[in-house]
């Protein structure tokens, strides 16, 4: 089954963190990656950019209306993304519990929900 990995950080805890510790993560993020890939679990996974650089669509009117920056106010911000592949909801959470950014907030396990056409 498919679960994604959804990376929430603290984007000025990140900004703030100094050169080496902030190279130090890359290295263990992409050593981390390494190992679901050997392993079979790591199907996609990518680092965003910082959230001040999105764009938020919404229907309205019949048009639609753009908002510089994410939607939602909150502390955290998504900072990445990792479609692993796992048995079930507890490898995909024993997975993702050794993600190295979880240490900058919070990893979100959600199982993916295969849409088909009937």
């Amino acid at each position: 089954m498919k679960y994604l990995c959804t990376i929430f950080v603290d984007e000025n805890n990140l900004d703030a963190m100094p050169a080496a510790e902030r190279q130090a993560l890359t290295h263990a993020s992409l050593d981390y990656d390494d190992v679901l890939r050997t392993g079979g679990h790591l199907l996609a996974n990518q680092a965003l950019q910082p959230a001040r650089a999105a764009r938020t669509l919404r229907p309205g009117s019949g048009t639609v209306m753009i908002t510089d920056g994410p939607f939602a106010e909150t502390r955290e911000q998504i900072g990445g993304f990792i479609l692993i592949e796992a048995e079930d909801l507890e490898e995909a959470t024993r997975l993702a519990s050794k993600i190295p950014a979880l240490s900058l907030g919070a990893v979100e396990v959600r199982p993916i929900l295969e849409l088909r056409r009937p």
